[in-house]
């Protein structure tokens, strides 16, 4: 545009300078090879003018040809991407609408001449994922992971899959690769967490919890549950492997869950099946006199036999002081049934019915009846504990 003004000034100028040029004879002689031309100084000019715009509208048109040529040579290629680009938006409406068969479809064609081919390939895994396609899957997979910038997120996906999949040990072996640290991505984070849990590595969990703690993956109440449930985890498998891994996974707890009722229960029945039986008796009797707690309760009905009169004394003296609480009472019951005193265990376990009629308790309660005799009774127990969740 800026070319087509300075050649119409030019022009215009020219014009109006060409009266001042009549009267004057100006004479111009020069020879082309065997030619010689002789011609006027303002004719020259207006020649040379008119030469110029002639050379710049002939350069116009050939450049104008040459795009045309080699646009419709290329014009095959860009049908191509545009269906291409067609072919992954329809495919991501699919995809939002979980219109699997469609999204998978749609993605796979888009991704032949598509502009990141990758992501339709992770799309087309993922909607074969939705419709139990394993193989397909696995082949939109691999292909995607041809590129090296995905190969995180194909390991991310595939682990992601697997692990809906139910094969964890493959899932696992996937994980392994991506090595879930502190500078994970989220993601990654989060399927360690579920992996962890799904096949009880709660080695691995108790390892990963302070990045899950950092990284504020869960809120303050779903971290303590998780950090109680994986640290009794830990005692439960060390109870059944030997006394140094039961001190190890002791002395891994902090100080705090160490005074958790629960752990140091569980420690104690550890301690109980390791030929310390007094130093756990000890743990739990200090633990009882300070407040009740049922999983302490409960490993002490575990450990104590009828040889410890010491500690049957003392646990019976408090009956005066927890005697209505419904753990005490099944303590109670329990060391009545381990001396045999089947009348007075039938005292607690009544009153434990009648606080807590589960079916446990029924049952408990029909047992000791038939140490009786009672048959009848026992018969009543019995359809209660039937009836009862």
């Amino acid at each position: 545009m800026i070319k087509v003004m300075i050649y119409l000034v030019i022009i215009l100028l020219g014009l109006c300078i060409s009266p001042f040029f009549e009267g004057m004879n100006g004479y111009l002689y020069f020879t082309i090879w065997d030619y010689e031309v002789e011609t006027g100084v303002v004719f020259a000019i207006i020649s040379l003018i008119i030469f110029y715009g002639l050379l710049q509208l002939t350069e116009w048109v050939f450049v104008f040809l040459i795009n045309l040529l080699l646009s419709s040579r290329l014009l095959p290629e860009k049908w191509r991407k545009k269906a291409a680009r067609k072919h992954t938006l329809v495919g991501a409406l699919a995809l939002a609408e979980e219109d699997w068969p469609s999204a998978e479809k749609a993605m796979l064609k888009g991704a032949d001449k598509g502009e990141l081919p990758t992501l339709n390939l992770l799309a087309a895994a993922r909607a074969a994922q939705h419709q139990s396609n394993i193989e397909a899957r696995d082949q939109y997979l691999l292909k995607a992971e041809q590129e090296p910038l995905a190969i995180k997120a194909v390991s991310t996906s595939r682990t992601r899959y697997l692990l809906q999949q139910g094969e964890l040990e493959k899932a696992r072996t996937e994980l392994d690769k991506l090595s879930p640290t502190s500078k994970s991505k989220l993601p990654v984070l989060r399927l360690a967490l579920e992996l962890y849990q799904a096949q009880g590595d709660w080695h691995a969990l108790k390892l990963l919890l302070p990045t899950i703690k950092k990284r504020l993956m869960l809120d303050a109440e779903a971290l303590k549950q998780l950090t109680r449930v994986t640290n009794n985890a830990l005692l439960l498998q060390a109870q059944t492997a030997d006394e140094q891994e039961l001190e190890k996974v002791w002395h891994w707890l902090s100080r705090a869950e160490r005074k958790e009722p629960e752990h140091l229960a569980s420690y104690c029945i550890g301690l109980s099946k390791f030929n310390r039986e007094s130093e756990a008796k000890k743990h739990l009797m200090k633990l009882i006199k300070s407040g009740l707690c049922s999983d302490s309760l409960s490993a002490l009905a575990q450990i104590l036999t009828p040889s410890d009169i010491e500690e049957r004394k003392q646990i019976f003296a408090l009956e005066k002081k927890y005697g209505e609480d419904l753990n005490f009472q099944v303590l109670l019951a329990k060391l009545h049934l381990q001396n045999k005193e089947y009348r007075q265990a039938i005292t607690y376990w009544k009153k434990v019915c009648h606080q807590q009629p589960s079916k446990q308790n029924w049952l408990a309660l029909a047992e000791t009846q038939e140490h009786l005799g009672e048959q009848n009774s026992a018969l009543q127990s019995y359809r209660q504990a039937a009836i009862t969740d």
